[in-house]
Protein backbone atom coordinates (compact mmCIF):
# COMPACT_ATOMS: atom_id res chain seq x y z
CA UNK A 1 0.00 0.00 0.00
CA UNK A 2 1.31 3.76 -1.15
CA UNK A 3 2.45 5.76 1.93
CA UNK A 4 4.48 8.55 3.74
CA UNK A 5 6.80 8.63 6.95
CA UNK A 6 5.56 11.36 9.59
CA UNK A 7 7.48 12.00 12.53
CA UNK A 8 5.50 11.69 15.60
CA UNK A 9 7.94 14.31 17.75
CA UNK A 10 7.56 17.34 15.43
CA UNK A 11 5.53 16.67 12.62
CA UNK A 12 8.19 16.57 9.34
CA UNK A 13 6.67 14.55 6.49
CA UNK A 14 9.06 12.36 4.39
CA UNK A 15 8.12 10.42 1.28
CA UNK A 16 8.18 7.14 0.94
CA UNK A 17 12.04 7.39 -0.13
CA UNK A 18 13.65 8.17 2.77
CA UNK A 19 15.90 5.75 3.99
CA UNK A 20 15.93 6.03 7.78
CA UNK A 21 13.14 5.58 10.67
CA UNK A 22 14.48 8.75 12.57
CA UNK A 23 13.55 11.87 11.87
CA UNK A 24 16.47 14.24 10.31
CA UNK A 25 15.56 16.99 12.07
CA UNK A 26 14.76 15.82 15.99
CA UNK A 27 15.61 12.13 15.82
CA UNK A 28 11.57 11.38 16.88
CA UNK A 29 10.21 8.19 15.51
CA UNK A 30 8.78 8.25 12.36
CA UNK A 31 5.35 6.67 11.76
CA UNK A 32 3.78 5.11 8.46
CA UNK A 33 0.87 6.78 6.97
CA UNK A 34 -0.91 4.95 4.49
CA UNK A 35 -2.89 6.52 1.64
CA UNK A 36 -5.87 4.36 2.68
CA UNK A 37 -8.12 2.38 0.54
CA UNK A 38 -10.37 -0.43 1.21
CA UNK A 39 -8.60 -3.66 0.08
CA UNK A 40 -10.49 -7.02 0.17
CA UNK A 41 -8.27 -9.85 1.59
CA UNK A 42 -7.99 -13.96 1.26
CA UNK A 43 -6.37 -14.99 4.28
CA UNK A 44 -3.78 -17.63 3.29
CA UNK A 45 -0.96 -16.73 6.02
CA UNK A 46 1.51 -13.69 6.74
CA UNK A 47 1.85 -12.60 3.02
CA UNK A 48 -1.84 -11.72 2.56
CA UNK A 49 -1.81 -9.18 4.38
CA UNK A 50 1.16 -7.59 2.08
CA UNK A 51 -1.60 -5.11 0.52
CA UNK A 52 -2.25 -3.47 3.89
CA UNK A 53 1.87 -2.92 4.35
CA UNK A 54 4.22 -0.67 3.13
CA UNK A 55 5.29 -1.31 -0.79
CA UNK A 56 8.19 -3.41 -0.66
CA UNK A 57 10.65 -5.59 -2.55
CA UNK A 58 9.87 -8.73 0.24
CA UNK A 59 11.01 -12.48 0.20
CA UNK A 60 7.97 -13.94 1.30
CA UNK A 61 9.36 -16.08 3.84
CA UNK A 62 7.48 -18.30 6.15
CA UNK A 63 6.68 -15.89 9.30
CA UNK A 64 3.24 -15.34 11.03
CA UNK A 65 0.43 -17.43 10.35
CA UNK A 66 0.80 -18.93 14.07
CA UNK A 67 -1.80 -21.16 15.65
CA UNK A 68 -4.52 -19.60 18.18
CA UNK A 69 -5.39 -22.39 20.65
CA UNK A 70 -7.99 -23.08 23.37
CA UNK A 71 -6.77 -22.93 26.98
CA UNK A 72 -7.56 -25.98 29.04
CA UNK A 73 -9.19 -24.22 31.92
CA UNK A 74 -10.99 -21.03 30.68
CA UNK A 75 -13.27 -21.84 28.18
CA UNK A 76 -13.53 -17.91 26.59
CA UNK A 77 -9.43 -17.57 26.88
CA UNK A 78 -7.25 -18.30 23.92
CA UNK A 79 -3.58 -18.59 23.20
CA UNK A 80 -1.91 -16.68 20.03
CA UNK A 81 1.30 -18.48 19.91
CA UNK A 82 4.15 -16.59 18.13
CA UNK A 83 6.49 -18.97 19.36
CA UNK A 84 5.37 -20.68 15.99
CA UNK A 85 7.91 -17.99 13.90
CA UNK A 86 11.03 -19.38 12.95
CA UNK A 87 12.79 -17.76 15.70
CA UNK A 88 10.06 -18.72 18.22
CA UNK A 89 9.09 -15.28 18.78
CA UNK A 90 6.50 -12.47 17.19
CA UNK A 91 10.14 -10.00 16.06
CA UNK A 92 9.93 -12.19 12.64
CA UNK A 93 6.86 -10.28 11.65
CA UNK A 94 8.99 -6.84 11.88
CA UNK A 95 11.83 -8.44 11.38
CA UNK A 96 11.08 -9.28 7.40
CA UNK A 97 10.30 -5.56 6.48
CA UNK A 98 12.50 -4.26 8.39
CA UNK A 99 15.08 -5.78 6.37
CA UNK A 100 13.58 -5.91 3.31
CA UNK A 101 13.59 -1.89 3.20
CA UNK A 102 17.03 -1.72 4.41
CA UNK A 103 17.87 -3.80 1.28
CA UNK A 104 15.69 -1.81 -1.44
CA UNK A 105 17.30 1.26 0.51
CA UNK A 106 20.70 0.32 -0.97
CA UNK A 107 22.22 -0.70 3.27
CA UNK A 108 24.96 -3.78 3.21
CA UNK A 109 24.76 -3.21 7.16
CA UNK A 110 22.02 -3.21 9.85
CA UNK A 111 22.38 -1.59 13.25
CA UNK A 112 20.00 -2.46 16.54
CA UNK A 113 19.93 -2.83 19.90
CA UNK A 114 18.30 -5.60 21.67
CA UNK A 115 17.26 -7.26 24.60
CA UNK A 116 17.87 -10.58 22.89
CA UNK A 117 15.16 -11.57 20.71
CA UNK A 118 14.86 -8.66 18.29
CA UNK A 119 18.55 -9.32 17.48
CA UNK A 120 17.98 -12.98 17.27
CA UNK A 121 15.38 -12.61 14.55
CA UNK A 122 16.68 -9.32 12.71
CA UNK A 123 20.49 -11.74 12.65
CA UNK A 124 18.06 -14.50 10.67
CA UNK A 125 16.71 -12.78 8.48
CA UNK A 126 19.76 -10.39 7.87
CA UNK A 127 21.62 -13.61 6.88
CA UNK A 128 18.31 -14.81 4.07
CA UNK A 129 18.82 -11.35 2.69
CA UNK A 130 23.23 -11.40 2.56
CA UNK A 131 23.47 -8.37 4.96
CA UNK A 132 25.70 -7.36 7.65
CA UNK A 133 24.42 -6.47 11.52
CA UNK A 134 26.02 -4.77 14.45
CA UNK A 135 23.99 -5.44 17.63
CA UNK A 136 24.32 -3.49 20.52
CA UNK A 137 23.07 -5.92 23.66
CA UNK A 138 23.87 -5.77 27.76
CA UNK A 139 26.95 -7.71 28.98
CA UNK A 140 24.23 -8.65 31.21
CA UNK A 141 21.79 -10.22 28.62
CA UNK A 142 21.01 -13.66 28.40
CA UNK A 143 24.37 -15.64 27.50
CA UNK A 144 22.75 -18.29 25.17
CA UNK A 145 20.37 -15.40 23.29
CA UNK A 146 23.49 -13.86 22.92
CA UNK A 147 25.49 -17.09 21.39
CA UNK A 148 22.05 -17.57 19.04
CA UNK A 149 22.90 -14.14 17.65
CA UNK A 150 25.95 -14.31 16.87
CA UNK A 151 25.85 -18.32 15.35
CA UNK A 152 22.81 -17.76 13.35
CA UNK A 153 24.42 -14.29 10.88
CA UNK A 154 27.50 -14.17 11.89
CA UNK A 155 27.08 -11.01 14.03
CA UNK A 156 28.63 -8.03 15.52
CA UNK A 157 27.97 -8.36 19.20
CA UNK A 158 29.17 -5.47 21.33
CA UNK A 159 28.15 -5.57 24.79
CA UNK A 160 26.99 -2.50 26.75
CA UNK A 161 27.59 -1.83 30.35
CA UNK A 162 23.89 -0.91 30.92
CA UNK A 163 20.08 -2.04 29.85
CA UNK A 164 18.45 -1.59 26.85
CA UNK A 165 17.40 2.04 26.93
CA UNK A 166 21.56 2.45 27.34
CA UNK A 167 22.09 0.02 23.99
CA UNK A 168 19.36 2.08 22.04
CA UNK A 169 21.17 5.13 22.63
CA UNK A 170 24.04 3.76 21.27
CA UNK A 171 22.71 2.24 18.32
CA UNK A 172 21.83 5.10 17.46
CA UNK A 173 24.65 7.16 17.69
CA UNK A 174 26.31 4.39 15.87
CA UNK A 175 24.37 4.36 12.93
CA UNK A 176 24.23 7.78 12.63
CA UNK A 177 27.56 7.96 12.38
CA UNK A 178 28.44 5.28 9.74
CA UNK A 179 25.66 6.44 7.64
CA UNK A 180 23.71 2.17 8.56
CA UNK A 181 20.60 1.63 8.74
CA UNK A 182 19.30 1.79 12.27
CA UNK A 183 16.12 -1.31 12.86
CA UNK A 184 14.59 -1.80 15.83
CA UNK A 185 11.87 -0.90 17.15
CA UNK A 186 10.87 1.82 14.76
CA UNK A 187 7.69 1.93 12.44
CA UNK A 188 8.68 -0.43 9.65
CA UNK A 189 9.12 -3.10 12.32
CA UNK A 190 5.43 -2.11 14.03
CA UNK A 191 3.77 -2.30 10.65
CA UNK A 192 4.96 -5.73 10.59
CA UNK A 193 4.02 -6.57 13.83
CA UNK A 194 0.50 -5.71 13.42
CA UNK A 195 -0.74 -8.29 11.24
CA UNK A 196 -0.90 -10.67 14.48
CA UNK A 197 -3.66 -8.46 14.72
CA UNK A 198 -5.00 -8.77 11.51
CA UNK A 199 -4.49 -12.50 11.30
CA UNK A 200 -6.41 -12.38 14.80
CA UNK A 201 -9.34 -11.10 12.88
CA UNK A 202 -9.50 -13.65 10.37
CA UNK A 203 -8.59 -16.49 12.46
CA UNK A 204 -11.33 -15.90 15.28
CA UNK A 205 -14.89 -14.60 14.96
CA UNK A 206 -15.35 -11.41 17.12
CA UNK A 207 -12.61 -11.25 20.09
CA UNK A 208 -13.53 -8.64 23.12
CA UNK A 209 -10.27 -8.42 25.06
CA UNK A 210 -6.56 -8.52 23.80
CA UNK A 211 -3.40 -9.13 26.58
CA UNK A 212 -0.43 -8.04 25.15
CA UNK A 213 2.74 -8.03 27.20
CA UNK A 214 4.91 -4.52 27.14
CA UNK A 215 8.41 -4.23 27.00
CA UNK A 216 8.76 -0.94 23.98
CA UNK A 217 5.32 -0.66 23.36
CA UNK A 218 5.53 -1.38 19.70
CA UNK A 219 3.60 -4.37 19.52
CA UNK A 220 0.71 -2.90 21.88
CA UNK A 221 0.34 0.13 19.28
CA UNK A 222 0.81 -2.20 16.41
CA UNK A 223 -1.69 -4.37 17.50
CA UNK A 224 -4.24 -0.81 18.19
CA UNK A 225 -3.40 0.53 15.18
CA UNK A 226 -4.27 -2.02 12.65
CA UNK A 227 -7.79 -2.71 14.46
CA UNK A 228 -8.35 1.10 14.23
CA UNK A 229 -7.26 0.61 10.58
CA UNK A 230 -9.49 -2.42 10.20
CA UNK A 231 -12.70 -0.57 11.48
CA UNK A 232 -12.62 2.07 9.14
CA UNK A 233 -11.97 0.21 6.63
CA UNK A 234 -15.22 -1.68 7.48
CA UNK A 235 -13.30 -5.29 7.79
CA UNK A 236 -14.83 -5.36 11.46
CA UNK A 237 -17.56 -3.08 13.21
CA UNK A 238 -15.94 -4.00 16.84
CA UNK A 239 -12.96 -2.71 18.61
CA UNK A 240 -11.58 -5.31 21.25
CA UNK A 241 -10.31 -3.97 24.94
CA UNK A 242 -6.54 -4.16 24.90
CA UNK A 243 -4.47 -4.75 27.91
CA UNK A 244 -0.79 -4.25 28.44
CA UNK A 245 1.24 -6.33 31.03
CA UNK A 246 4.37 -5.53 32.39
CA UNK A 247 6.74 -7.19 34.92
CA UNK A 248 5.95 -5.42 38.34
CA UNK A 249 9.85 -4.75 38.57
CA UNK A 250 9.99 -2.94 35.52
CA UNK A 251 6.79 -0.78 35.05
CA UNK A 252 7.06 2.64 33.07
CA UNK A 253 4.20 2.04 30.97
CA UNK A 254 2.05 1.43 34.44
CA UNK A 255 3.31 4.30 35.71
CA UNK A 256 2.95 7.04 32.81
CA UNK A 257 -0.83 5.65 32.94
CA UNK A 258 -1.56 5.77 36.66
CA UNK A 259 0.59 9.68 36.82
CA UNK A 260 -0.14 10.86 33.10
CA UNK A 261 4.05 11.08 32.18
CA UNK A 262 6.62 8.84 31.68
CA UNK A 263 9.66 8.72 33.56
CA UNK A 264 12.87 5.56 33.35
CA UNK A 265 12.78 2.20 35.68
CA UNK A 266 15.61 0.22 36.13
CA UNK A 267 14.86 -2.99 34.79
CA UNK A 268 14.96 -5.37 37.81
CA UNK A 269 13.31 -8.69 36.25
CA UNK A 270 14.05 -12.10 34.89
CA UNK A 271 11.73 -11.86 32.12
CA UNK A 272 14.46 -10.15 29.84
CA UNK A 273 12.25 -9.49 26.44
CA UNK A 274 10.10 -7.33 28.59
CA UNK A 275 13.23 -5.88 30.45
CA UNK A 276 12.69 -2.09 29.00
CA UNK A 277 13.00 0.81 31.27
CA UNK A 278 11.95 3.74 29.05
CA UNK A 279 9.58 2.50 26.04
CA UNK A 280 10.38 4.09 22.76
CA UNK A 281 6.06 3.68 22.07
CA UNK A 282 4.86 4.57 25.50
CA UNK A 283 2.87 7.27 24.19
CA UNK A 284 1.39 4.80 21.73
CA UNK A 285 1.09 2.56 24.20
CA UNK A 286 -0.91 4.67 26.68
CA UNK A 287 -3.16 5.84 23.86
CA UNK A 288 -4.05 2.01 22.68
CA UNK A 289 -5.23 1.38 25.92
CA UNK A 290 -6.65 4.21 27.19
CA UNK A 291 -8.71 4.32 23.45
CA UNK A 292 -9.76 0.84 23.78
CA UNK A 293 -10.79 0.76 27.33
CA UNK A 294 -8.29 -1.07 28.35
CA UNK A 295 -5.75 -1.41 31.40
CA UNK A 296 -2.30 -2.03 32.12
CA UNK A 297 -1.22 -4.97 34.49
CA UNK A 298 1.65 -6.03 36.41
CA UNK A 299 2.80 -9.75 37.31
CA UNK A 300 6.18 -10.91 39.04
CA UNK A 301 8.68 -13.45 38.04
CA UNK A 302 7.13 -15.52 40.25
CA UNK A 303 3.78 -15.58 38.70
CA UNK A 304 5.21 -15.97 35.36
CA UNK A 305 7.10 -19.01 36.28
CA UNK A 306 3.91 -20.78 37.25
CA UNK A 307 2.78 -20.18 34.61
CA UNK A 308 5.67 -21.16 31.95
CA UNK A 309 5.26 -24.07 33.57
CA UNK A 310 1.63 -24.71 33.24
CA UNK A 311 2.20 -24.25 29.07
CA UNK A 312 4.21 -26.86 29.48
CA UNK A 313 2.43 -29.55 31.61
CA UNK A 314 -0.66 -28.46 30.27
CA UNK A 315 0.44 -28.11 25.97
CA UNK A 316 3.99 -29.23 25.83
CA UNK A 317 5.02 -26.01 24.93
CA UNK A 318 8.13 -24.12 25.54
CA UNK A 319 7.76 -20.18 26.17
CA UNK A 320 10.57 -17.40 28.08
CA UNK A 321 9.02 -15.59 31.13
CA UNK A 322 8.08 -12.94 29.04
CA UNK A 323 6.06 -15.09 26.51
CA UNK A 324 4.11 -16.03 29.43
CA UNK A 325 3.31 -12.69 30.67
CA UNK A 326 -0.59 -12.00 29.18
CA UNK A 327 -1.11 -15.68 30.26
CA UNK A 328 -0.44 -14.49 33.83
CA UNK A 329 -2.24 -11.45 33.84
CA UNK A 330 -5.33 -13.14 32.83
CA UNK A 331 -5.69 -14.82 35.88
CA UNK A 332 -5.36 -10.97 37.84
CA UNK A 333 -8.48 -9.82 36.34
CA UNK A 334 -12.45 -10.96 35.15
CA UNK A 335 -13.30 -10.30 31.84
CA UNK A 336 -16.20 -10.59 29.76
CA UNK A 337 -16.26 -12.62 26.55
CA UNK A 338 -13.78 -13.85 24.21
CA UNK A 339 -9.88 -13.26 25.19
CA UNK A 340 -6.24 -13.45 23.22
CA UNK A 341 -3.42 -14.10 25.49
CA UNK A 342 -0.36 -13.40 23.10
CA UNK A 343 2.67 -16.13 23.70
CA UNK A 344 4.96 -13.78 22.49
CA UNK A 345 7.85 -15.96 22.65
CA UNK A 346 10.27 -19.48 23.30
CA UNK A 347 13.71 -18.25 23.33
CA UNK A 348 14.76 -19.65 26.96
Amino acid sequence: MDYYLKCLNCGAEYSKNYDKQICEKCDGILEVIYKENRVDINYKGFWSFEKLMPNGNYKKLEVGNTRIIEDHKNKDLFLKLEIDNPTNSFKDRGSVIEVAKAKEYGFDTIVCASTGNMAYSLSYISKIYSMNIVVFISKDANKDKIRDIERVGDAKVIRVNGDFTKAQELALRYAKRRNLFLAGDYCYRKEGQSTMAFEIMYQMSKIDNIIVPVGNATLISAIYKAYKRAYKMGIIDYMPRIFGVEAKACNPLYYAIKKGNIKYIKPNTKADAIAVGYPTYWKEGVEAIKESKGDILLVSDKEMKYKQEYLYKEFGLIAELAGVASLAAFDKVKLKGKTIAIISGGNV
